[in-house]
């Protein structure tokens, strides 16, 4: 401090040489030299770039020739059996149906036994939503003891729904997998997990559903589930459900099993039955017949059409 003071003085001394007017007086005050005060640093953001789910390739031609539905395959019977099936779906999804209904959007499709057909039908439904124009689809393989959509869709392994019930660091953007089928995305069951019927039963699971049906309130997400006489996780995951379709294979099912698995879902609001491989009028050709119906049970009135069968189902 005393060496500005010195220097001011000094510099006083120079100026009154100079002819300066400046009293005799006049203190000298020493001003310290101003230093910028530093800035706080700021962490730097860095860029958040947009995480896209990966991308699988489905041999499209490969599914059409195993009788499955395709866009942009020429027309087809099952096909259009498809799109009279899907119709009353989206309008229940969308509120557009006779009452509304609650998680419309969640569809699950399962059977009473394994082997009648409920995968192929979960396939052909998501892909006949995925033609709309208007709707997105999530398809979800949720038959997490025998897991069939991969191999049928040609997919390679990698996690998938078992992994986000196991692992809560695991996200939706790192398991789900966008299609070459435009609006076509697929949940796979996941790496295999000696406890993955319990977990479909879990806690897990349940709050996972609430998130897919509030996350994604513009897709149809439809669930291919294990046969409901086979295990109760089934049941659960029915509990969650806002219209459930039941594949009952004609010639095959016990109308015993048909019953027996309807009471276990009397809680969903809507179900829809499909009749596979119902023989027609051309003994040579196989289809789907359907009902339908509101909340109907062996208790109630079963409100349903008679299935009209037609041909080129497998």
């Amino acid at each position: 401090m005393s060496s500005l003071i010195e220097k001011a003085a000094q510099r006083l001394e120079q100026l009154r040489q100079a002819g300066a007017d400046i009293p005799a007086d006049a203190p000298v005050v020493a001003v310290p030299a101003l230093t910028r005060t530093p800035e706080p640093a700021v962490a730097s953001t860095p860029a958040v770039e947009a995480v896209q789910s990966k991308a699988v390739e489905i041999d499209l031609e490969t599914l059409r020739v195993s009788g499955y539905v395709t866009p942009n395959a020429p027309r087809s019977a099952i096909a259009d059996q498809f799109r009279v099936i899907k119709r009353p779906l989206l309008a229940n999804a969308t509120g557009k149906g006779a009452a509304p209904i609650a998680n419309g959007n969640l569809i699950m499709v399962t059977s009473a036994m394994p082997g009648e057909g409920k995968s192929f039908t979960a396939i052909n439904l998501a892909m006949s939503i995925a033609m709309e124009l208007d709707y997105r689809v999530l398809l979800v393989d949720a038959d997490v003891a025998r897991p069939s959509l991969r191999q049928a869709l040609g997919m390679p392994a990698g996690p998938g729904l078992l992994d986000l019930l196991v692992d809560n660091k695991t996200h939706m953007s790192d398991v789900l997998l966008r299609t070459n089928v435009d609006k076509l995305s697929v949940l796979l069951s996941g790496m295999p997990h000696p406890r993955a019927t319990e977990l479909l039963a879990s806690d897990a699971m349940t709050a996972l559903i609430d998130e897919m049906g509030q996350r994604y309130p513009d897709r149809i997400i439809i669930f291919d589930s294990p046969p409901l006489l086979l295990t109760t996780e089934a049941r659960v995951l029915a509990s969650h459900m806002g219209q459930i379709i039941l594949v009952v294979q004609a010639e095959k099912t016990l109308q015993s099993q048909v019953k027996h698995a309807m009471t276990t879902i009397e809680s969903c609001p809507v179900k829809l039955m499909l009749l596979n491989q119902a023989r027609g009028g051309d003994q040579d050709a196989y289809g789907y017949g359907y009902g339908y119906g509101y909340g109907y049970g062996p208790s109630e009135g079963q409100a349903s059409a008679d299935g009209v069968p037609v041909s080129a189902a497998p």
